[in-house]
């Protein structure tokens, strides 16, 4: 299986985890919101924010248009120390997990 494909059904595992937690989100955050430049948008959004309307919504947008994706990065860390006391996020820390491995040598 391709790096890109993996990742593809990462994403939607994502998604399927976040909807069948209640987290995914029918609204949009403002355009201000999505346009942080810190990391994580840690400034202006929630980790289930940037993961939703950010990382996955990126991805997607990358795959769909035959562009590059990105490689040599790590989230888990990041969403480890988030949700450290939050048991119901394992099985999302799980598929971050994944991810970064697939993409730490896309």
């Amino acid at each position: 299986m391709t790096k890109e494909k993996q990742l593809v059904e990462l994403v939607d595992a994502l998604e399927v985890e976040m909807r069948k937690q209640g987290q995914w989100q029918q609204h949009s955050p403002s355009v201000e919101a999505l346009s942080s430049q810190e990391p994580f948008a840690i400034d202006s959004l929630t980790p289930l924010e940037w993961l939703q309307w950010i990382f996955v919504a990126r991805i997607r947008l990358l795959v769909k248009e035959s562009q590059p994706l990105p490689k040599g990065f790590a989230m888990a860390d990041y969403f480890e120390e988030c949700w450290k006391e939050e048991q119901m996020m394992k099985p999302l820390i799980t598929i971050i997990q994944q991810i970064d491995k697939v993409c730490r040598h896309a």
